[in-house]
């Protein structure tokens, strides 16, 4: 079996994080409990759990924009962020950073976007030109 990343974060609605994380991204759900929910995201496990006080977040500067402190997201191959990214946009949700194409010509090569989840949480996607660059420098 392949290691499989799990990300446990806070929301405040069960039904928002089941509508934005199963409908909106087609994200397969898992286990339910009373104040959690497991969803296979892009072959990960991430766990969308009640707590509506851990829900709030800030944000730091990054460039030009403010992202979301605490943020996760996937990399996906450059169809999947196209279909992501039109989804999102008909679900109407709200873009931190809408899609973009952003280091032309570099190691870090991209299309990006940050989105909000209905919770608060910020969700980065990324279809990188040349995957095997994620991690050097």
């Amino acid at each position: 079996m392949n290691t499989i990343f799990h990300l446990s974060f806070p929301i405040d609605d069960l039904d928002k994080a089941r509508r934005f994380y199963g409908d909106v991204l087609g994200c397969e759900q898992g286990r339910t409990e009373a104040d959690r929910i497991d969803f296979n995201f892009f072959g990960h496990h991430i766990v969308a759990q009640l707590s509506p006080q851990e829900a709030a977040h800030r944000s730091v500067p990054v460039g030009k924009e403010r992202y979301p402190l605490r943020h996760f997201g996937a990399i996906v191959p450059k169809a999947d962020f196209e279909r992501i990214a039109r989804r999102l946009q008909e679900a109407g949700a709200h873009f931190i950073i809408p899609p973009e194409f952003r280091h032309a010509g570099t190691v870090r090569e991209q299309s990006t976007m940050l989105v909000l989840d209905p919770c608060g949480n910020g969700l980065e996607f990324k279809a990188l030109a040349q995957p095997d660059n994620v991690f050097k420098p």
